[in-house]
Formats: structure tokens, sequence, C-alpha cells
């Protein structure tokens, strides 16, 4: 063993005593006096590979936790057995930051962080299993941001995860490639579930319900990586999402109406099937230009090459707020259709005979689904303003199927 090693162990073992047993690469620790310090230095200390257990219990931070080191597996004795509370901490942006790659964090839980939960940054491989992020007092614009937070990362796996509370999104992830979100369960957040500015992700097997918004796909300019494309949304429940939008002034989620239950705000090459939406009160899918000024060359504002196809959809559009109820009601009526595209394309030539077919817009539903375009950019160009259009046969067409997201660390692959 490495002399490293052996006074890590020495080091976290004098700190309180709370170690209980060491085995190996494996550190173990109970709840105890001290344990803030005894943690933090096990997590800087550790050799790549190690693995952190915590005992059942309820663990107090007053500061901010971080794994810098290679291979760290980070395990409790389960999402409502071992709890890490950061309600009164006094240092530090979030409860634990990763920036090391190939970490594991699973079979715990954060809770009460006045910042985001658990952030990610600039890692490979990392892993978010069977966990839970809960601010504990319910949606409040003073909660943190987010849940989960990897950032600028790639092969990211989001499995078995429950998020409540988030004032901006339950589960993020951003500008960030090779991405599996699955079999979560997000709740009263802003947003429940939100791929931003990334490439290629499968959101499959999730249940979003009583957020402000279920399940969004943004890409927002003036940031490191855009184009947002490649994510596929596919038999997950975005159902009854029904909370006031919570989030602080001047987020781009807080435009989301309530009552959102998938919406896409630019990217391309986007397919949403087989999903079940319904009980939204603004729309159960809305489609959406990104309409704010900004200063960025390179950056699309439309959504482009979407497939929306064999989903399963309820009662929607019964109760809109903000937008869908000021511009989107007064067009087309109540309930508000269950599809609702704003209908803004590049040029005058798309706007009057369609976008081109790699930028066009797909819809394969049953009869029964309701569908409008409300052809925003046509009606600035006709000095009599456009009709809306409300045929679904007029976006017949399908975009390549993907192949199934595959991670190295997942043995169970995505499936369809």
């Amino acid at each position: 063993m490495q002399l490293k090693t052996i006074m890590a162990y020495i080091s976290v073992f004098l700190v309180s005593g709370n170690i209980w047993a060491q085995s190996g690469q494996t550190i173990q620790i109970v709840p105890g006096e001290n344990v803030e310090e005894q943690l933090q230095e096990a997590l800087i200390l550790a050799e790549p590979g190690s693995i952190i257990e915590l005992a059942a219990g309820n663990y107090q931070f007053l500061g901010a936790l971080s794994i810098e080191v290679e291979g760290i597996t980070l395990r409790g004795a389960g999402k409502n057995a071992t709890v890490l509370s950061f309600k009164g901490q006094e240092s530090g942006s979030e409860g634990l930051l990763i920036t090391s790659n190939n970490v594991v964090i699973e079979k715990l839980a954060i809770e009460d962080m006045p910042g985001d939960g658990v952030k990610a940054k600039g890692a490979d491989t990392i892993s978010f299993i069977d966990m839970r992020v809960e601010w504990t007092g319910g949606p409040k614009e003073t909660n943190g941001a987010y849940g989960l937070y990897p950032v600028q990362s790639k092969n990211v796996l989001v499995d078995g995860v429950v998020v409540r509370g988030a004032s901006d999104a339950g589960i993020y992830v951003g500008q960030s490639q090779q991405i599996i979100v699955r079999n979560s369960l997000v709740e009263y957040n802003v947003a429940g579930i939100e791929i931003e500015n990334c490439y290629y992700a499968d959101v499959y097997n999730n249940v979003a319900e009583h957020n402000t918004g279920g399940i969004l796909v943004f890409d927002m300019p003036n940031l490191p990586q855009k184009g947002g494309h490649s994510i596929r949304v596919f038999n997950n429940k975005s159902i009854n999402n029904d909370t006031d939008n919570f989030a602080p002034a001047g987020n781009i989620v807080g435009t989301v109406p309530r009552g959102t239950g998938i919406m896409v705000l630019s990217n391309r090459d986007i397919e949403i099937f087989e999903n079940e939406i319904a009980g939204n009160g603004s729309a159960n899918i809305l489609l959406a230009s990104f309409q704010q000024e900004y200063d960025d060359p390179d950056y699309n504002p439309l959504p482009q090459n979407v497939y929306i196809h064999d989903n399963t959809y309820g009662d929607g559009g019964f109760n809109p707020d903000k937008e869908v109820k000021t511009i989107v009601a007064p067009l087309t009526g109540m309930p508000v259709p269950d599809i609702v595209w704003d209908g803004v394309v590049d040029g005058v030539w798309a706007a009057m005979f369609g976008p081109d077919s790699d930028d066009a817009i797909y819809v394969k539903e049953s009869d029964d689904t309701t569908f409008v375009n409300l052809q925003l950019m046509l009606d600035v160009i006709l000095p009599w303003g456009a009709s809306i259009d409300t045929d679904k046969s007029d976006y017949a067409g399908s975009i390549p199927a993907r192949a199934a997201i595959t991670l190295p660390q997942d043995s169970d692959g995505a499936s369809d």
C-alpha cells in the first residue's frame, strides 16, 4: 500500500474515530462528531478507484463537499436512509462539486442546499444512481436552482433519481455529450428534466409530474457549446404539471408556462415518441423559437427536424398560462391543442412553402390528437395576416432513426 493511502487512513481515523471499518480501498464512515471534516478529507486523500461508504443516518454540513480524485464512488445505504443535509450551509455554491472523471454517486440523499445540489463540471463518465435531491420545504424561489447539474461533461448517466423543489430544473444536463436520463421521478420543480445545449441524449422511462414544465429540450445562445441536437424523449410520463412557476426573476426557465408537458426551444434532430402526456393545463407539447434578443452569429433560434409520433395524450390546454394564455389561446380557442408549434421559420420562402425537409416539423399521431401551427412568421409577412393551420396531414414525414445511446459505465444500455 502506498504511503499516501496509509497516511490518508490514519489522518481520517484521527479526526473523529467515526470510521467503523476499512478494507483496501473502501473507506466506511458513520455519522458523528466532526464527520464533515472526516468526509471531506477522505474525498481529498483517497486513492483513485476508492469507494467511500456512508452508513445510514443524517449528516449535517456547513460547507460544500468536493471530489477531485479520479474514480471515486460515494455510496450511501439508500436514498431515504443516508441523508446529507446542507440546511445550515455557510460556504460553497453547491452541496457537492465534482471535477474529476469516472465518479459514481449512489444510494444517498442531498437535502436543502442554498445553491445547487450536485454539480459536475468537465467530467468524463459521471453517474448518479438511485439517489434523491430535495428541498424539503417544497417549491420556493429561494431554493437552489438545480438538483443534479452536470455541465460541460460527457458520458453522463442519471438512473433512478428523485428530485423535488428545484427553482430551475430538477435534473439539468447542459453543454454535454452522450447522455442517458432514465427511470427517474421529478416533481414540484420549475422544470422537471432539462436538456440544454447538448449533443446525443436519450431521456426515457421517467415520470415528470407536478412541475411547471415536465421535460424541456432547450438550446441557448452565447454558450461555449451550442447547436443542440440528436435528442430522443421516449417512454416517459409527463403528467399533471401544474405548479406555478417559482423561478427567480430573469431566469429563462421563468418563461415556461405552468402546465407544459414537453417543450422544445430551438434544437434540431429531436424525436419525441411513445410518451404519456396528459393533465398539462397550457399544452401537452410546445415547439417554440427563441424570441429574446441575442448577439451570437452562430446561433440558430429555431426548432428543426423534429419528429413527434406515437404518443398518448390526455386532457391538456384547459388552463393556459403566460404566452399560451395571451397569444395561443385567442388564436386556437379552448382547449389549446395537444401540440403547439409557433410556426417561426427561416425566411420568407420557408414561411410561404414550408422549411426544407431537414428543417421541418413532422407529426404522426392518432386522428384525435389536436395540432396547430400558429404560422407566426407567415402572419408577419402577409398584409392580411395568416390563419392558423390545424391539419396534421400537412406535416407527414419522419427523421432517420438514431441508435440508442450507449455509455462505457452502463451495462444495461438504452432500449426503445
